[in-house]
C-alpha cells in the first residue's frame, strides 16, 4: 500500500552553518565593530547576544536572511521577548521541530474530512498518509501543503 510521512524537521548542519555565516557578518560589519554581538546555537534555541534592543532587531534579520540562503524555513523560528539590561540586551529563538500532538491531530482531521481515499495515522513526531492509488496521495500532499500550518512541513518516505 502507498504511502508517505509528513514531517517537520530542519537540517542540524544547515542551521549550524547558517548561525556561523551570521556571526561572521556581525563581527565584520561597522556598526556591530566592538560591540561584543554574537549568536550562540545550543540544540535547537539561538541566543542573540547584543548592547541594545536595535542591535537585536537588526541581528534577527540577518539571521533570517542567512537561514532563507540556506535553505530553512524561517516559519520554524519563535522569537521570545528580548531580555534588556543596563548595558546588554539578549534574546532567545527558539526552533520548532517535528509535529506536537496537536498539529497531528488538526492533519489527521484535514485528510479526514476532505473525502480522499486515503488514512492518516499519527507516530510520534511525524504523520503517516496511506492510501491505495498514488492519485490520491498526492491530492494529500497537495491539501496538507494549503493547510497553512504554524510549521514547515516535508513529505518523506513515498512509496508505492
Amino acid at each position: 500500500m502507498p504511502s508517505f510521512d509528513v514531517v517537520s524537521e530542519v537540517d542540524q548542519h544547515e542551521l549550524t552553518n547558517a548561525v556561523d555565516q551570521a556571526n561572521r557578518e556581525v563581527s565584520q560589519r561597522f556598526d556591530f565593530k566592538d560591540t561584543g554581538a554574537n549568536y550562540e546555537l545550543a540544540d535547537f534555541a539561538i541566543t542573540l547576544h547584543a548592547q541594545v534592543d536595535f542591535q537585536l532587531r537588526q541581528m534577527l534579520d540577518i539571521l533570517k536572511l542567512r537561514l532563507t540562503k540556506r535553505g530553512i524555513d524561517i516559519s520554524c523560528l519563535e522569537p521570545g521577548e528580548p531580555e534588556i539590561a543596563l548595558n546588554a540586551a539578549r534574546q532567545q529563538i527558539l526552533l520548532r521541530h517535528g509535529i506536537d500532538a496537536d498539529s497531528g491531530r488538526r492533519i489527521q482531521r484535514l485528510v479526514r474530512d476532505s473525502k480522499l481515499k486515503v488514512q492518516a495515522t499519527i507516530q510520534g513526531e511525524q504523520v503517516r498518509v496511506s492510501g491505495k492509488q498514488r492519485d490520491d496521495l498526492q491530492a494529500a500532499m497537495a491539501l496538507i501543503r494549503q493547510a497553512g500550518l504554524d510549521r514547515p512541513l516535508q513529505f518523506r518516505n513515498f512509496r508505492d
